[in-house]
Parts: structure tokens; sequence; C-alpha cells
């Protein structure tokens, strides 16, 4: 994160405990829905989501997952996410700053999810993420990643390049879901369909 883009964070949680309205917006409300209707397993074993923000996706996932750890370069987010989260023992909320603070040594996961983070970072950041995502992966894991796809003055990165750093991990895209505001991705090292999985076809 560079002092320009901790300076934006620091004023935005600054001003507001839920700057982007994730509680009350039904544009947020119904992406949230879309991103957990798309996770090809009912439960994950341990989950990493790093760029949590306030922990509004955190909150959802945890009802899905065994264990959590969300993390953000924002102090005052995680703060705030801490607060959401209490009383949650299955979720860990750590500050991390993307990529250098990836946390190798959490060992793997099986479920990744990059959301409304990667056109923060600059290309090489963001191919070293990819590759983080790719190495802390497990053998039967899935990857998510979901982004605004307009342009606004903080971006680094087009939400394309985004996806396109993620799809050249060489991970099957099992999903892709595009709509005019934000594009969806799932990536999954098991290519099957969720009926193909359940043995319907």
């Amino acid at each position: 994160m560079s002092g320009d883009q901790r300076s934006y964070f620091d004023a935005l949680y600054g001003a507001s405990e839920d700057p982007y309205a994730l509680r009350t917006r039904w544009y947020e409300e119904r992406k949230r829905a879309l991103l957990l209707a798309t996770l090809p397993q009912r439960r994950y074993r341990r989950a990493y989501e790093p760029g949590c923000g306030t922990g509004e996706l955190t909150l959802a996932l945890s009802k899905r997952c065994e264990e959590i750890l969300a993390s953000d370069g924002s102090e005052r987010a995680i703060r705030i996410a801490r607060e959401r989260c209490h009383g949650l023992h299955n979720v860990r909320v750590a500050q991390q700053e993307l990529p250098y603070a990836w946390p190798h040594d959490a060992g793997h996961f099986d479920l990744i999810v990059l959301s409304e983070l990667g056109y923060f970072l600059d290309e090489p950041s963001m191919r070293r993420v990819a590759n983080c995502c790719d190495l802390s992966l497990d053998a039967d894991g899935t990857l998510i990643a979901c982004d605004w796809r307009p342009k606004f003055r903080e971006r680094a990165l087009s939400t394309a390049e985004v996806h396109a750093a993620l799809d050249a991990i060489g991970i099957p895209c099992t999903i892709r879901h595009e709509e005019e505001d934000f594009l969806l991705q799932v990536w999954s090292r098991d290519g099957r369909s969720v009926a193909e999985r359940e043995g319907i076809r």
C-alpha cells in the first residue's frame, strides 16, 4: 500500500464506519449473496480474506467456514472488523499489507477470497499476490475474485488486468459472472461442476 493509498483509507474509515454502505445498500447485499452462491462447496475448512475492510463479507463467510483469517492494511478498518466479528471464535482479524505480508506461515487455505482488492495494487504487486494465491491454495481449493469495473481515481489496475493475473495462474475457471458494475470469477483446482461433484451428471 502506497502512502497515498494509506492516507486515502485512513480518511475513508475515519469519516465513517461503513463508507461503502455495505450494511445498507441493496447493491452490496446482492453482490455478497451472488459471491456466496458461486462457492462450489457448502463448507470450507480454512479461508483467507485479504482486504476484508470492515468485515461485512467476513461475517457472511463465517457461516460457511470452519476457520477464517481476514486481514486489511488499514488499522481503523481492522478495528471496525474486529468489533463486527466479536464473539465469532472461527474468525481471526489481522493487520497485513499485501503483497509482502502474505501469511505464508499460516499454512494452506481451501478458500481464498479477493473482493475489491486487486485494483489498488500495481502490476508487479498483483502478479505477486496471484503467485501467493497459487502457493497457498490447497489441492482442492477455491479462489474467488469480485471487483468493481467502472473507473475511479484511486484505481491502479483495471479489473480486467486483475483477473488476467489470476487467470495466468492456470487454475481452471469454473464460473464467470459479468455485469456492467462488477466482474466475479471462481477458479477451482477441482474443475468439476457442482452437479458433477455430487454425482448428478
